[in-house]
């Protein structure tokens, strides 16, 4: 199967977003999903679906991955047209969010053609496509993503030293990333900053970072390290939230607010800076309850839960030559098996919860 090919621009002047026959070329999509909700067993519609379109990145973060990883090969990988027809069947299904993720989803060839693609169902069931990067690639494709339809982006970004950054990366140069957000925000992209909160390395700089974010116009999310896959002692790495919480109130007023993203992240107001703090609290308070997402990974492999194991192959369905009826009828079977939430912990045998590295499972 080939990869998508870039669609082609229709003869008549495109449609406004809200109309039925944008970047269709004329043809009317579906309108409400023709699926009743993808629910599982506790009650919980998924909504949120994030799709990794690939294991590899151009950088080597130290709680992500191992430094000489061994990648997959490009067969057993989706296509992008088997990508985009799965986010079809769970867009019937009432998704009304995809994230793409990676690995670092830019450095997969022709991805911009899936963004165009997943494009065409905003308004016809998808609310929001967005994208996790690490923003070494935005300035190449800021512009293209905004016409495509993404409108939020995050970035990973752990530090604003140069140094600091190269050593928690392993070889990366800070100024690429910079010069990505900075591309994105001229693009009139919003931007969040995800940083993984790491004990003896970037604690110091959290205070500077939410300063910095208020002078860019920019929402931070904090992001407590989670035990996935044997790239390092956790133990060592591990800083509960609540205590960086504390730190910061020393400076910064935080009021709560109701502000959701679909995702886990609790969220505060800074008053001096009017931006946005978010708080991802896997290992203190996890949120299970509320847990309304999937991961399907750039093999095809879903997992319904970040912190646990069990998983359902959609890529031998796609390539058994399923219609759309069976394809729906695997998506509802996996969601049934969703486990009511994860076990991490911090052991102190160093043991992941999960054997997969976080680049394996999709950001």
């Amino acid at each position: 199967m080939t990869e998508l090919a870039k669609p082609t621009p229709p003869g008549p002047p495109p449609a406004p977003p809200s109309s039925p026959v944008a970047a269709t070329g004329g043809a009317t999509l579906a309108g409400p999903p023709i699926m009743a909700p993808l629910v599982d067993p506790f009650g919980r519609a998924i909504t949120y679906l994030r799709i990794s379109v690939t294991d590899r990145c151009d950088l080597r973060c130290v709680y992500c991955m191992a430094e000489d990883m061994t990648f997959l090969p490009k067969r057993d990988l989706l296509t992008l047209e088997e990508l985009d027809r799965l986010a079809g069947a769970f867009v019937r299904a009432g998704t009304r969010k995809l994230r793409i993720t990676g690995g670092e989803p830019l450095v997969r060839r022709e991805v911009m053609s899936l963004f165009e693609r997943l494009g065409t169902r905003l308004g016809h069931g998808l609310d929001e496509l967005t994208l996790t990067t690490n923003g070494t690639q935005l300035a190449r494709h800021a512009a293209a993503l905004r016409a495509a339809g993404v409108r939020r982006v995050n970035v990973s970004l752990d530090t604003l030293d140069r140094d600091r950054f190269a050593a928690i990366t392993r070889w990366g140069r800070i100024e690429q990333v910079l010069d990505g957000i900075a591309a994105a925000k001229a693009a009139g992209l919003a931007i969040k900053i995800n940083a993984v909160a790491l004990k003896g390395v970037n604690e110091d700089e959290f205070d500077r970072m939410l300063e910095w974010c208020g002078e860019e116009g920019l929402d931070l999310c904090l992001i407590e390290t989670m035990p996935m896959g044997e790239v390092a002692d956790r133990s060592d790495q591990y800083l509960p939230l609540s205590l960086v919480r504390s730190r910061l109130r020393r400076r910064w007023t935080l009021a709560e607010t109701d502000y959701r993203t679909g995702g886990p992240a609790r969220y505060y107001t800074v008053a001096e800076t009017g931006r946005r703090i978010g708080f991802i609290t896997p290992m203190t308070h996890n949120f299970c309850e509320s847990c309304n997402r999937v991961r399907l990974t750039c093999t095809g492999t879903l997992y319904m839960c970040l912190g646990q194991d069990d998983q359902a192959d959609l890529r031998a369905v796609l390539r058994s030559g399923v219609d759309d009826a069976g394809l729906d009828a695997a998506l509802r079977a996996a969601i049934a098996r969703k486990p009511k939430g994860h076990d991490f912990i911090i052991d102190r045998t160093n043991r992941p919860a999960v054997g997969r590295h976080m680049s394996v499972t999709g950001g």
